[in-house]
């Protein structure tokens, strides 16, 4: 049996399981329409530390000490830890996981990270690489603003384009036996210029990425929307979700009526005030773990795509005048029940 699936795709001979998941988030999130899911909820976003990067780091280590723990697994059994973050040179990754000892590849995705993640951790339990193995990923609405737009002590007024980056992290332990889920698939995204210059409307910027996926994904393994379940996006938002069923149309696919994406399902918006959704690293990996996938699981939902997307800009880019390109990595996940 071929594993390469068309131009973008790999189907595993052997699908790797996820064995356990967990989630870690703020107190916005807490307040959020899935804030009783989520397996721990901080009420305070310091975590206990003195600065919001150090913060960040906390989440991923607490997330990960979870995962393990529903896994009974200790650091000694995990093989690699695939993980990233947003902050430069992903610190809060090897500033948190650091006390693991478990040797560790650092990822840089953006908000698509925990895709690639997974995608990787998948590809190398299915190669016989690793028994078990970790994809995390992390981001923090603070150390995020103060890093890519404005401290938050400016208190500058936020357009309805933008969206709120979670304070969460999300940890899943792959293994090849012992889950209700099975990663069958998955599909590497490629950076899309769409021509987006505006840091404070990502949605826009990165639905034209999860357009391109999804349709590879379609034309790769021979599929139809309604061969998932759900078709799950990471951070479009609600703008971001409106461009993206246009694009996807103009390819001849309707995904609107089983089209979710993490950024709207997190947050309350009128309630909440956060504008198009949510977004960062954390956002789909939390909305994965806490809501997503128990309904994997239980057999509720048999397969979903998963795509988190991600906006490729940094300080240097943008103070250069540079374009924010867009990426998306897409997972098949299956149930195992």
């Amino acid at each position: 049996m071929t594993q390469q699936m068309g131009k973008q795709s790999l189907q595993f001979e052997k699908a790797p399981v996820i064995v356990s998941s967990a989630s870690v988030t703020g107190k916005k999130e807490g307040e959020g329409p899935l804030g009783q899911s989520f397996d721990m909820v901080c009420s305070s976003d310091k975590f206990g530390e003195d600065s919001w990067e150090a913060s960040e780091s906390a989440m991923q280590k607490e997330a990960a000490a979870l995962a393990m723990g529903k896994a009974s697994k200790s650091p000694k059994d995990i093989r690699y830890v695939f993980a990233g973050d947003l902050l430069g040179q992903t610190i809060a990754t090897s500033f948190g996981l650091m006390d693991y000892e478990i040797p560790l590849f650092g990822l840089y995705g953006a908000c698509s990270t925990c895709g690639e993640a997974l995608s990787l951790g998948a590809m190398c339990v299915a190669a016989g690489y690793g028994d078990y193995v970790i994809a995390i990923t992390s981001s923090h609405f603070a150390s995020a603003e103060k890093q890519f737009r404005f401290p938050v002590e400016y208190a500058n007024q936020r357009p309805l384009s933008a969206t709120w980056t979670v304070t969460g992290s999300g940890a899943f332990v792959l293994g090849k036996e012992g889950g209700k889920a099975k990663i069958t698939g998955i599909t590497t995204g490629i950076i899309i210029d769409y021509g987006i210059r505006d840091s404070m409307n990502m949605g826009a910027a990165m639905a034209p990425a999860a357009a391109k996926l999804i349709v590879q994904n379609f034309k790769d393994f021979g599929r139809q929307p309604q061969d998932y379940d759900l078709i799950i996006t990471g951070d479009l938002g609600y703008v971001g979700q409106e461009i993206l069923w246009k694009l996807v149309s103009e390819q001849g696919y309707d995904i609107s009526r089983n089209h979710r994406d993490c950024g709207i399902e997190i947050f309350d918006k009128e309630a909440q005030g956060t504008q198009s959704g949510g977004s960062g690293c954390g956002c789909s990996a939390v909305t994965l773990s806490a809501h997503f996938l128990p309904q994997v699981e239980s057999g509720a939902l048999k397969r979903i795509l998963f795509v988190p997307t991600g906006a490729m800009l940094s300080q240097v880019s943008f103070n250069e005048g540079q374009n924010v390109p867009g990426t998306a990595h897409g997972v098949v996940i299956e149930t195992c029940v």
